[in-house]
C-alpha cells in the first residue's frame, strides 16, 4: 500500500505546483517551484510512508530524518539559486508547440515518476517490523552524512564563486572542485546510497537500492553531468582543459597537463 500512498502523495504536490506556476504565468517562479518541491518533496514521502505503515520505529524515523535534512537544505539552497532563472522557458520551447502548459506538464510529470522511483528506499526501509541487520543503520548513516557534506560544501563553495563578480566567465576550480567536477552531484550520490543502505537492512528494504542506483545513472549519464557540461564548454573558456584535468564524479587527484 505505501507505494500506492506515496504515489499519490507525490501526484498531489507536483499537482499543486504545476496549477500554481500556470496561474502566475511566471518561469523565473515556477524554477524556484521546482526547486524546492525537489527537496522538499522527498520530506514528504519519507513521513507520508511512516504514517501508513507499522514498521521499526527507531529505522523509520532514521530515514525519514535523513531525508528531511537531505530535502530542506536542498530546497533552501536551490530556490535561492534559481532566483530569477528561466528553465521553464526553455523547457516550453523543446516542447515543439508552444504551449504554455506543455513544458511545465512533462517537466512535473517526469520529476514526479522520478521522485518516486529515487524515493523506494524511504517507502520501503520504513514498512518491515523486523529490526533487520541494525550494523547497516550505522554505516549507511555514516556513508549519507559524508555524502551530505560533500554536497553541502560544494554547493557552499560553488555559490561563493559566482558571487565575487571577479570570477564571471571563469571555471570554478577551487576548492572540493578541484578533485571532481561534480562535488555537488557526487555528494548526492553518495548521500542517497547511504539512505539505501539504511533501508537495505532488510530483505524488502534491499530492493530500495534501485532508487540510489537509478538517482546516480541520472546523475552521471543524463540529467547532471552532461546536461550541464554542454553548456559550460561553450560558454566558460579554459573549461576543456578542465575537463582534461579534472574527474568527472568520483574525486581525484587533478591531472598535470
Amino acid at each position: 500500500m505505501v507505494l500506492w500512498v506515496s504515489a499519490a502523495a507525490i501526484a498531489g504536490l507536483m499537482a499543486a505546483m504545476w496549477a500554481i506556476g500556470v496561474a502566475m504565468r511566471s518561469p523565473n517562479m515556477v524554477e524556484i517551484l521546482w526547486g524546492v518541491l525537489w527537496g522538499f518533496g522527498f520530506a514528504v514521502v519519507a513521513w507520508v510512508s511512516m504514517l501508513v505503515t507499522d514498521g521499526h520505529g527507531v529505522r523509520a524515523v532514521l530515514l525519514a530524518a535523513m531525508a528531511t535534512a537531505w530535502g530542506l537544505r536542498l530546497s533552501v539552497y536551490l530556490a535561492f539559486r534559481n532566483l530569477g532563472a528561466g528553465r521553464s522557458n526553455s523547457m516550453r520551447q523543446r516542447s515543439g508547440d508552444g504551449s504554455r502548459f506543455s513544458g511545465l506538464t512533462w517537466e512535473f510529470a517526469l520529476q514526479g515518476a522520478a521522485m518516486w522511483v529515487v524515493s523506494l528506499p524511504l517507502q520501503l526501509g520504513v514498512g518491515e517490523a523486523g529490526r533487520g541487520w541494525v550494523p547497516l543503520w550505522v554505516v549507511g548513516a555514516a556513508v549519507f552524512v559524508v555524502g551530505f557534506g560533500f554536497e553541502a560544501v560544494g554547493d557552499w563553495q560553488l555559490a561563493r564563486f559566482k558571487a565575487d563578480p571577479a570570477s564571471a566567465g571563469q571555471v570554478m576550480d577551487r576548492g572540493l572542485w578541484r578533485y571532481t567536477r561534480h562535488p555537488n552531484y557526487f555528494g548526492d550520490a553518495v548521500a542517497w546510497w547511504g539512505i539505501g543502505l539504511v533501508a537495505a537492512s532488510t530483505p524488502i528494504g534491499a530492493i530500495g537500492l534501485i532508487g540510489p542506483a537509478f538517482n546516480h545513472w541520472t546523475l552521471l549519464k543524463v540529467s547532471g553531468v552532461p546536461a550541464l557540461e554542454g553548456n559550460l564548454k561553450s560558454s566558460r573558456p579554459g573549461y576543456a582543459d578542465y575537463i582534461g584535468q579534472t574527474s568527472p564524479f568520483i574525486p581525484r587527484r587533478p591531472k598535470a597537463l
